[in-house]
């Protein structure tokens, strides 16, 4: 008995140890697939100014920018521009979640409020962002309050439309249990309606999260004395290329970690519907 009892002991071992050489080679198989497109891209950027496929003068090799970027890290400059942008995008961010997405749940769920203001946000939402710039600026100034109002329109309508949507299509099979149950309203939106639609709404968050980013750059090129769009345009301008592409890496960077944060977040909030998927 002695001997059988040993005998699973190291099978059981064994499977065990095969299985994490299994998982392991799988997450380095994934992690190959998700890194290899970007790793060629870095070396090509790397060698081509190098051997003359493109104007050095204009297109630093990576090696060069990353040396720019440092020292710019170093001196605290580019801490002064990032502390700046991030500020203003996630102020206009934040802004818009407290603001689009109760308007959003309450367009969805109540069709007199969907009755009123989807005329108003089907032509809001087709105009294009940038274009609206100088009006903020005529209206708001040159000041901080114009930089956060234009990340704030850029990034109200994806959340409302995508919270709008995830209230829609919630199942109605749900509603139909729920309120066999004999929830009432509130009851239903709060412990149904809100739950299902926020797979939806985190994709308008993340989509809002990129277009804080990409708006403020552009709005910070005009009338800014800080800011990462303040910085490249000024690097450009005075022919600093190796520190205009740092800040161009510097905003791709940030762009990257928030998307991860709010994925990680929504995967926390929502871990229910990753659990009945499995």
């Amino acid at each position: 008995m002695a001997n059988s009892s040993t005998g699973e002991t190291v099978v059981l071992r064994d499977n065990k140890s095969l299985e994490a050489l299994e998982w392991s080679l799988a997450k380095l198989r994934r992690a190959f697939k998700f890194s290899i497109v970007i790793l060629s891209l870095l070396v090509f950027w790397e060698i081509a100014p190098r051997v003359g496929l493109v104007n050095v003068t204009f297109f630093p090799p990576l090696t060069e920018v990353l040396q720019a970027w440092w020292q710019l890290f170093i001196s605290g400059d580019l801490a002064e521009h990032m502390t700046a942008s991030l500020l203003r995008s996630g102020g206009g961010f934040l802004l818009a979640i407290v603001i689009s997405i109760p308007l959003g749940l309450a367009i969805g769920w109540w069709k007199p409020v969907a009755e009123y203001l989807n005329p108003l946000l089907e032509l809001m939402r087709n105009t294009a962002v940038l274009a609206l710039l100088p009006v903020f600026i005529l209206l708001l100034g040159l000041g901080e309050t114009s930089k956060i109002a234009i990340v704030l329109y850029a990034c109200s309508f994806p959340l409302l439309l995508n919270t709008v949507s995830g209230v829609k299509n919630v199942d109605p099979l749900l509603i139909k249990s729920a309120r066999s149950m004999g929830l009432t309203s509130v009851r239903l939106f709060y412990k149904v309606i809100l739950p299902a639609s926020l797979p939806t709404i985190f994709v308008g968050i993340r989509q809002a999260g990129a277009s804080s980013i990409l708006v403020l750059v552009a709005a910070e090129m005009v009338g800014a004395q800080s800011g990462l769009g303040y910085f490249i345009q000024y690097a450009q301008f005075n022919f600093q290329i190796p520190g205009m592409y740092a800040g161009i890496i510097t905003i791709s960077f940030i762009g990257v970690v928030v998307n991860y944060l709010l994925v990680a977040l929504e995967k926390r909030l929502t871990s229910w519907k990753q659990t009945y998927n499995e």
